[in-house]
């Protein structure tokens, strides 16, 4: 990217954001600090009213807007794809919401970019497993405007280890999409604790005229401890390459970490939640593949082996 590239990229960055850390700068275009200055400076000589302050980061004038920018093709197409996604792994008014987006986005490209779009929009396409029931995004939207509004949401929820419906008040903190499905952490006021939702079994949102008034730690530090809460097991085996192949996506469901060829074999890394469910799993392929560790797995592969030829 040349300098002049580089300065109209940091323009737009700096006006995405209320505050702009040169950090983030520097990180994004691979640049040292010094040349973040160098370049800001640049930009403040250009007329732009760019205010800074140590240990903060930088900001811009309430007001200033840059004229609109052409998009590129690699970033229309990158707005196309993204519409698919969201297509597929969203609700309907997030849909809808994008699709409004993206008429906008059209309507500054160039005649060139938008038939570029038109020729790749049969081109990209997202599809759900056919084999596996159809999945509900769960009200995403209304969710989200709780969390920017930081007002109490009130759900029903359907908790599926008691098979019980239950209404409750809770603050939302943030929302993640793990496993196929969308799921929220908030603080429940029923429980008195932050709880793990899963948003496809919240039936209804509705929202209150209550603020949130706790501070809640932020969304990365939860998903930081349900890793750790999750308790993953490392496992490893050896299987031969020839049917390595027919494994596909069932090896990321199953903790897929890491592989790597040792002769005719190849040896993966797994950290599983289940050992029972891995050993399930293994038994599928379990006369063209060998255990490595742990010895319990071996163990519980033997006993579910006997159990079966009993039967």
């Amino acid at each position: 990217m040349n300098r002049l590239d580089r300065l109209t990229a940091i323009l737009i960055q700096l006006q995405s954001k209320r505050v702009v850390k040169a950090q983030d700068i520097a990180e994004r275009f691979n640049i040292s600090l010094r040349t973040v200055y160098r370049d800001v400076r640049t930009l403040e000589q250009a007329g732009v009213p760019v205010s800074g302050e140590t240990g903060v980061g930088y900001s811009i004038m309430d007001g200033y807007r840059l004229p609109p920018v052409m998009f590129t093709i690699d970033e229309a197409t990158a707005f196309l794809t993204a519409e698919k996604l969201v297509e597929k792994l969203t609700d309907a008014p997030t849909e809808e919401s994008y699709k409004s987006a993206m008429f906008k986005i059209k309507a500054v490209l160039r005649s060139t970019e938008k038939e570029h779009l038109e020729n790749m929009e049969q081109n990209i396409q997202v599809f759900r497993n056919p084999y596996l029931p159809k999945e509900k995004a769960g009200p995403l939207q209304s969710i989200l405007k709780g969390i920017s509004e930081k007002q109490i949401l009130t759900i029903d929820y359907f908790a599926n280890h008691s098979q019980e419906k239950t209404k409750r008040n809770i603050d939302p903190v943030g929302i993640f999409y793990s496993g196929s499905k969308w799921h929220l952490i908030a603080y429940c006021h029923l429980r008195n604790d932050y709880r793990n939702f899963r948003v496809d079994r919240i039936s209804e949102v509705a929202q209150t005229t209550q603020p949130i008034t706790k501070v809640h730690p932020s969304l990365q530090s939860f998903l930081k401890q349900v890793s750790k809460e999750e308790n993953l097991l490392p496992v490893i085996i050896q299987c031969d390459k020839e049917i390595y192949r027919y494994f596909g996506d069932q090896k990321y469901y199953n903790g897929f970490v890491s592989e790597k060829e040792i002769g005719s074999k190849i040896e993966m890394t797994f950290l599983a939640s289940s050992l029972e469910g891995f050993a399930r799993w293994y038994m599928i392929f379990g006369d063209k593949a060998e255990i490595i560790s742990p010895e319990s797995l071996k163990k519980l592969v033997k006993d579910i082996a006997i159990a079966i030829s009993k039967k």
